[in-house]
């Protein structure tokens, strides 16, 4: 993610922000978990896992084993005070696999929540990936919506793989994030050439929970705003 990620300079802030944010805790959550299905007996590596919030919810669902994995090291560090040793956290940058810490043939499943538009070239981290995974295992991931970064980029070319700024209010303190916008049909090419087939898409609504701000409800519920989808692992 670079020497400036935001996740560097605010992991503290971040950390407390995403557990009670609506966007977080109401919208991203709930809908990676029921994408993900029943977890019971499965061996889980999280990628992007921050500081462990969504790690809190897998352990729960009676997981065999959880590897998480992140680029910021005090998002390891906190994820580790967080959990102990229910799980196993490691520092590991995504946009330059090998996960050295994963054995081949040993994932089940593989869950990224708001983490892969953070990477340029999706194809080193999908192969390595599909070494990872069993046959039949299955990836789940959110990322920013396509369009919604459409809008945030000069609208030259909708077909390149190009970065984005936006500005974002973490709990009352402005953070600039960048990400990688990319063509819906870059992510499913990505995919089937890594030998992953396409087992669902969402682009969800969200349950209005109590107390939830009226215009975050309006933009959640009539703008793209995340992406969801479900990929199963074929093979090469």
């Amino acid at each position: 993610m670079g020497e400036d990620s935001i996740f560097k300079t605010h992991a503290d802030t971040y950390a407390a922000y995403s557990d009670n944010n609506s966007v977080n805790r109401d919208y991203d959550r709930p809908t990676i978990l029921r994408l993900l299905g029943d977890l019971a007996g499965k061996r889980v590596l999280e990628l992007g896992c921050a500081a462990g919030g969504l790690s809190a919810h897998l352990l729960t669902a009676g997981v065999a084993a959880l590897i998480g994995v992140d680029a910021e090291p005090r998002m390891i560090e906190l994820a580790r005070q967080r959990h102990g040793t229910a799980a196993t956290f490691a520092v590991a940058d995504l946009a330059a696999p090998p996960l050295t810490m994963v054995a081949d043939n040993s994932i089940d499943v593989v869950v990224a929540s708001l983490v892969l538009h953070y990477i340029a070239d999706w194809s080193p981290l999908l192969s390595d990936l599909g070494r990872c995974l069993v046959t039949g295992g299955q990836l789940v991931f959110s990322l920013h919506h396509p369009i919604t970064g459409w809008l945030l980029s000069d609208r030259s070319d909708y077909h390149r793989i190009e970065q984005v700024s936006e500005t974002w209010n973490w709990a009352g303190q402005e953070v600039i994030a960048r990400s990688y916008r990319r063509p819906i049909s870059a992510i499913f090419t990505a995919l089937r050439a890594a030998g992953f087939a396409i087992d669902a898409v969402e682009e969800p609504r969200i349950e209005p929970p109590a107390g939830i701000d009226s215009e975050l409800l309006r933009m959640l519920n009539t703008q793209p705003f995340f992406l969801y989808v479900r990929a199963i692992f074929e093979g090469r």
